[in-house]
């Protein structure tokens, strides 16, 4: 069964798409105004992450990250509710594939044996990006957890606050 939800927050604004494109994976699509490699170095930047990644809407901070973008690199994003640094979530991984301004692809190592792995696709058309993401779950109970933990609703915002950044 095949699910899609398409919002769109203004008319002039890119519209995000996500979809279950099968039992385990999960793809979202936006189109950036901005060339790849703009858009690349968003996505591969820890300064710039710190800016767009976590969505405005939740009481969550960023208080580190750590990104070592290249084949067999790692990273580290640690968060924490509102004030409390008592109890950070960390995210974490490995890059699996860097093709500068292209694709990124990489492993979600916080799930345990239920973590995805990511890639994302950066492909110019008429001097902007089209952005795919697609997450692979190691099961189709995996992606079903990960949905109904609200962890994939976030992308939207995500992507209206990397718009913003974008543009500023």
């Amino acid at each position: 069964m095949v699910a899609s939800k398409e919002i769109e927050q203004n008319p002039r604004k890119n519209r995000t798409t996500t979809e279950r494109a099968s039992e385990r994976e999960l793809v979202v699509t936006r189109t950036f105004n901005a060339v790849p490699r703009i858009v690349f170095e968003a996505w591969t930047t820890p300064a710039l992450l710190k800016r767009w990644w976590v969505p405005k809407s939740i009481d969550m901070s960023m208080i580190e990250c750590d990104a070592d973008v290249r084949a067999g690199g790692s990273y580290r994003f640690v968060f924490v509710m509102g004030k409390d640094t008592s109890n950070p979530m960390a995210f974490f991984g490995k890059y699996l594939e860097v093709t500068p301004h292209s694709r990124l692809v990489w492993t979600n190592e916080e799930g345990g044996e239920a973590g995805s792995v990511t890639t994302v696709t950066f492909e110019e058309k008429d001097g902007k990006t089209l952005l795919v993401l697609r997450d692979v779950y190691p099961s189709k109970e995996a992606l079903d957890a990960a949905i109904a933990s609200g962890s994939t609703s976030g992308f939207e915002e995500q992507f209206g606050q990397l718009d913003e950044l974008l543009a500023s």
